[in-house]
Order: structure tokens, then sequence, then C-alpha cells
């Protein structure tokens, strides 16, 4: 299906425009209007068309609220409401613009006959485990289950993440100053010396030369080397997109010593979290796989998944297809194969998650134990060596004086 750009009035005379997903203009027009709006018009979604007003905004889902929306929706769905009548005491109290207009197009999607699960599935916005949940939820007839499942499934992934974010913040911060102090230094206080051993006319030594002669070239070229980084750094963001790009920067991540064995074993945990959440919720072991997969953001992983799944699909057991692409650890592995042969794989998959979520967390603890000391042991090699090189000229000098 196409996607197409719609102006419609409600029967209060409020304007709205959103994006619809449909098979032709006249489709969309005559879904719209049996459904009681007024259609301003229909044009197919293009790049330009997206360019301003409503739709130029990158709609982007804060988790947060998105957590409590559904903290609220469950609680309303537990209290026997309706689903239209949830989402509409919800919508008027969302208070996040963004939101609140994903929620109405779902709402009166739903009100068209749409299922839930399709209907927010059609923002392109909500993750595809969501989506997932919600269809499984419909399909079995325990909603209420599988949303409280989700719930504790983002509530887990979000401490989580912010235990990540702590330990790395004094990190970012130390080599944030450490690298606006070496700029300042070489762009500002080299050059002002070099002006003022220009003026003594004394013989420098050869530490000195070198450091004057790359703090002048550094001010007076720092804009192009600069220029250079940003374009860089903008090529290295679009070969990211490709799909030949995102593999080969996530072969190099996955490959460095102490990294690559932190990022794989997130990766694991966060694909075991999403699996069994999937898999108690309900859904197919197979589709499960394939909607866990997606939420990987290494590709290695993603197509390794991929590849899994589809020997899960020709008879193969779990344990025995993610094995063979020899990106699990043996560990995770063997766990899943205990899980399977006894019947218990989302407990054993729970199990899998917490086990490197925390090796996780100790992994980082003691990769920053070490990281810290060595931004400051370079921190003070270079500044140290800066200052020297810098005031052996004036040593000299005043011995010479005496």
């Amino acid at each position: 299906m196409a996607q197409f750009l719609v102006k419609v009035a409600d029967e209060q005379g409020h304007l709205r425009q959103q994006v619809e997903h449909g098979y032709s203009e006249a489709e969309v027009h005559d879904r719209f209007t049996q459904q009681g709006y007024l259609v301003y018009w229909v044009k197919p979604r293009t790049i330009l068309s997206t360019g301003g007003g409503q739709f130029g905004r990158s709609r982007k889902l804060k988790q947060a609220t998105f957590l409590i929306f559904n903290q609220q929706f469950l609680t309303l769905i537990k209290a026997g409401l309706p689903i239209l009548t949830a989402l509409d005491l919800l919508i008027k109290r969302q208070r996040d613009k963004s939101l609140l207009q994903l929620l109405e197009n779902v709402r009166e999607r739903v009100k068209g006959g749409e299922l839930l699960s399709d209907a927010f599935a059609a923002q392109q916005v909500f993750p595809k485990m969501y989506t997932t949940t919600l269809l499984a939820g419909e399909k079995s007839g325990s909603m209420e289950e599988v949303l409280s499942r989700y719930i504790a499934y983002q509530r887990m992934v979000q401490t989580f993440r912010k235990k990540l974010l702590v330990s790395l913040v004094y990190p970012a911060l130390l080599v944030s100053v450490v690298t606006v102090m070496l700029i300042f230094l070489i762009t500002y206080v080299v050059p002002k010396f070099a002006d003022l051993f220009n003026n003594l006319g004394a013989q420098l030594p050869a530490i000195t030369v070198f450091m004057l002669t790359l703090g002048l070239n550094a001010q007076k070229y720092g804009w192009i080397v600069l220029l250079v980084l940003v374009v860089a750094v903008v090529l290295l963001l679009r070969w990211k997109q490709s799909d030949r790009g995102a593999e080969q920067i996530d072969k190099f991540l996955l490959s460095l010593p102490l990294i690559g064995e932190i990022r794989l074993k997130y990766q694991v945990a966060n694909f075991s979290r999403i699996l069994a959440t999937l898999l108690q919720g309900g859904l197919p072991l197979v589709p499960a796989m394939e909607t866990a997969g997606e939420s990987m953001s290494s590709r290695q992983m993603l197509n390794g998944i991929t590849a899994a799944a589809e020997r899960v699909r020709e008879g193969q057991s779990l344990a025995h297809s993610l094995e063979t692409q020899k990106l699990f650890p043996d560990l995770a592995v063997e766990m899943l194969e205990v899980g399977e042969s006894t019947g218990a794989l989302p407990a054993m998959l729970a199990s899998v998650a917490e086990f490197y979520e925390e090796d996780v967390q100790t992994a980082l603890g003691a990769a920053m134990a070490l990281i810290e000391p060595m931004i400051l042991i370079i921190m003070a090699v270079f500044v140290g060596g800066i200052l020297i090189s810098l005031y052996m000229p004036i040593f000299t000098l005043g011995a010479n004086v005496h």
C-alpha cells in the first residue's frame, strides 16, 4: 500500500492533516467520507510534500511517555472499559502533542473497523514488538496479560539503559573536558608563546619548534580540519544507512577487544528479553524471532537471527539454529538448549537476559575503571608535554641571564 497525505475536517469543524495508507487516492477519500469526515484533499506522500507543516516534523516516540500511556491504558481496560472509550479518555488527558496526534489517528482507525494492532502499526512510529504484542493479545483474547508483560519489559529495559547511561556519563564528560582543553592549548596558548619567542629571538629546542609549528598550523588551518571531519562524519552516517555499510561498521565494532564483547552481550540480552516477552504473550516462535531480530541495532545480529528463524521454520531447534550462526555465546546456546528440552524456553530466555544484563553492567564497570585512569594519564602526558615544550626556552633564557 502507498502513503497519502489527507486533510479532513470532523463534525466540530476541526481540521486535521495526517499520513494514511491506502491503495489509491479514491479509496482513501471514500474511507474518510464513510467515517463522516469532510475531505478537503488526498494526495500521494512524497519527500517534497513532507517538507513543512505538521508532516515536516519528525515524529519520535518518547519511551517514558509511551510507558505511562500503556500503564493508564491497561488500567482502563482492566476496569472493563471498551478500547475506544479508553482511547478517548487518554486522548483528552494527553499532553504530549506528538503522541496525541498519533493516538487520535489510532482512535479514528479503530472507530473505522481496524484492529487495534493494525491501527498502531499504520503509524510507523511504534515499535514492532508493541504492535505484535497487541496482535497476539487480540488473537488469544488476553489483551490485559500481554500488555502487562510488555509494560514489565519496558520497565526493565528503561532501568537497564539508565544504568548504562549513568556509568557512561563521567567518562564522556572527562573526554569532552580533555578534548576542549587540548584544543584550547594548541590553538590559543601555543600561538601566544610563538609571538613571545619571536620577539625574544632565542634559539628554541626541537620539541618547542615542533609544538609551535603544530599550534600555528592548527590555528591557521583548523577550520579546514573541522570541515573535513564534518564531511567525513556525514559520509560515514550515510554509508551506515546502506546494508553493506551497516554490516561493515557493525563487524568492526564487534571485533574490538573490549567494546565488541560488551556490545555482543548487550545484543544477546536484548534479543532474549524481547523473545521471552513475545513467547509469553502467545506468539509462535518464528514470528517472535523475526520481530525480536528487527529490534536489534546490530546488523550482524539481525542477519544471523533472520537466518536462524529460517532454520527453525524448516524444523531445526532454536539453540542449534543460533549455534550455526556462530554469533551467540556458547553459554547462551547451552541455556536455550536446556530450556527447549524441558519445555521452559520463555523462562530460560528470561534467565539468559538477566545473566547477560548483569554481565554487561559488570564488564562495563570494569572497562570504565580502566578507561578513566587511561584518559587521565593521556591528558597528563599531552598537557605536560605541551607545557614542558613551551617553558623549556624560558628556563634556558633565565639560566643564561644568571
